[in-house]
């Protein structure tokens, strides 16, 4: 557990939801490069074996050789498997299609909930200075988003406007719920931010109102449009603010950034 005499450490927030294809490990990297343009230091946990977050920060796959996988399952240190992206400000821990195993090699282990919060809140990340850590988890509700649910502050939910996007809420809900009332009492809702917004389109307008009306202060101001430079982004290896600065998609990251800093003052300050 941590170390409740140590200072207040960096905000740790988990990008979560079960579905896939929802807009969650681009709202990871393009926060984090956000909310690194405004000068605060960001570290970026990839914690889905996909690893898209990390070939979307520019670390190629021969070039992670310690992982969230060694990270978890080998306690390396963490200066072994922290990189340094080519973004400002803005660090990662990689994954790999090697954490795809974690999930059978963590039941046996009487701590496999706790050991990404053990991780990320030894005493030895106090000497980076991260003022935020986002984690990017996998698209399902399993080991691995339980470690990010149990080792965060707080929960960002990207939810894409299209049609049962609130049901798929259900489930998640339980499980943050669960977490509550198991393993972190102090878990909060950071908020909702929808995703693949087209302001054109009824359907997504209709997503936003049921949203609203549903979760109210909840939801983000922010929304994120539907942004071909948003979708062209990763295969260049880049956040969309590196790739095109001034993009629509740019600029509703930057706003989410800023939304998210008011709610964290402190920070901001």
């Amino acid at each position: 557990m941590s170390d409740l005499s140590r200072p207040v450490g960096p905000k740790i927030i988990a990008i979560a939801n079960q579905k896939g294809g929802v807009g969650k490990t681009t709202t990871t990297i393009n926060l984090g490069a956000a909310l690194a343009e405004q000068g605060l230091k960001v570290l970026v946990v990839d914690l889905d074996p996909q690893g898209n977050a990390s070939t979307g920060l520019g670390v190629d796959p021969d070039d992670r050789v310690y992982t969230t996988y060694e990270l978890l399952l080998d306690e390396v240190d963490l200066k072994d498997v922290i990189q340094i992206t080519a973004t400002s400000n803005l660090s990662l821990i990689p994954a790999t299609v090697d954490l795809s195993s974690a999930d059978i090699e963590l039941i046996s282990n009487e701590k496999r909930s706790f050991l990404l919060h053990d991780a990320l809140r030894q005493p030895a990340i106090d000497a980076f200075e991260y003022d935020f850590i986002l984690i990017d988890c996998p698209p399902s509700l399993n080991l691995l988003t339980v470690n990010a649910m149990v080792a965060a502050h707080s929960i960002l939910v990207p939810l894409q406007s299209e049609f049962f996007a609130l049901e798929g809420l259900s489930q998640l809900m339980l499980t943050i719920r669960e977490v509550r009332q198991t393993a972190n009492p102090n878990l909060r809702i950071e908020g909702v931010v929808l995703t693949m917004y087209d302001a054109r389109n009824n359907l997504s307008q209709q997503v936003e109102a049921d949203a609203r009306a549903n979760l109210g202060e909840l939801v983000f101001a922010s929304v994120i449009p539907r942004n071909v430079r948003v979708s062209e982004a990763p295969s260049f290896a880049q956040p969309v603010l590196a790739y095109d600065t001034t993009s629509k998609g740019a600029r509703a990251y930057r706003a989410l950034a800023l939304e998210l800093l008011k709610k964290n003052a402190k920070l901001a300050a």
